[in-house]
């Protein structure tokens, strides 16, 4: 039986593809409109919107409004070590503020302060579950579009969303509701308070984003995300801390590893 030939869609962004993956589009470059590929290519209008409608799909390009079409920022995967990024030598590697810093710093990418949304408020009911809270009683809240950068010259770009959250007799009046929580970040905060995280439990799920949560990363509506559920109980089993993570499919990967017992 004769191979089929890909169709146009296909090949222009395989084309494309091989283009980016190569470098001579490199990651923030502009790509060519809409019309221009059009013309390039001499396929309909739509065809062309097919081809960067696909690669936005696989996370190489994204579509600014009134601006056309570029490279995603960053192409590579970032790991995030479930089992070894909370301990405390891996949480301040190199001075970092906590884990998610640590991670960039091993990618050679710059993590890009913003400024953190700290309050009291009512969690969702299955976070005041977590921390045996009433459904009504509020817990102290940190809330980040967490960045990452290339170097220290450019804006970064958004990499997942973070809300954590923490019982208000614990956290209260304490560095966690300062914007700078300190080298290795709010678990080193609680570690000094006595309630020392033991055991981690974490829970993920693919979803698609909300409007807010793909506008606050940047990526289209039907790009995947992973939302990650974390939750860190003291050896005593209370749990401290909530934290809700929104994370783009395309540039993580999780990594685990466990002791078995032996036969």
């Amino acid at each position: 039986m004769a191979r089929k030939e890909p169709g146009k869609v296909e090949r222009i962004a395989a084309d494309l593809r091989a283009k980016i993956e190569s470098g001579r589009y490199a990651p923030g470059a502009k790509l060519p409109s809409v019309s221009e590929l059009q013309a390039t290519e001499g396929v309909a209008f739509q065809t062309a919107r097919d081809v960067f409608a696909a690669l936005e799909r696989e996370g190489l390009v994204i579509t600014r409004h009134g601006k056309g079409s570029f490279v995603t920022p960053f192409l590579g995967k970032i790991t995030r070590d479930g089992t070894g990024r909370y301990q405390a030598a891996a949480r301040s590697e190199g001075g970092a503020r906590g884990a998610f810093e640590a991670e960039l710093n091993r990618l050679g990418l710059v993590y890009k302060p913003v400024p953190t949304k700290i309050g009291r408020d009512r969690p969702p009911r299955e976070v005041a579950a977590a921390l045996g809270l009433h459904h009504s009683a509020k817990a102290v809240y940190r809330a980040r579009a967490m960045k990452a950068g290339r170097d220290m010259s450019d804006d970064g770009f958004p990499v997942q969303l973070a809300t954590s959250w923490f019982p208000v007799e614990i956290a209260g009046g304490t560095k966690i509701e300062e914007e700078d929580t300190g080298q290795g970040g709010s678990k080193t905060v609680l570690a000094a308070l006595g309630y020392a995280q033991r055991r981690i439990t974490e829970s993920i799920e693919v979803r698609l984003p909300t409007l807010a949560e793909a506008e606050a990363l940047a990526i289209p509506e039907d790009r995947q995300v992973y939302e990650l559920i974390h939750q860190a109980a003291t050896a005593e089993g209370r749990v401290v801390e909530v934290a809700v993570h929104i994370m783009p499919a395309t540039i993580w990967r999780f990594s685990y590893m466990w002791e078995l017992d032996a036969d």
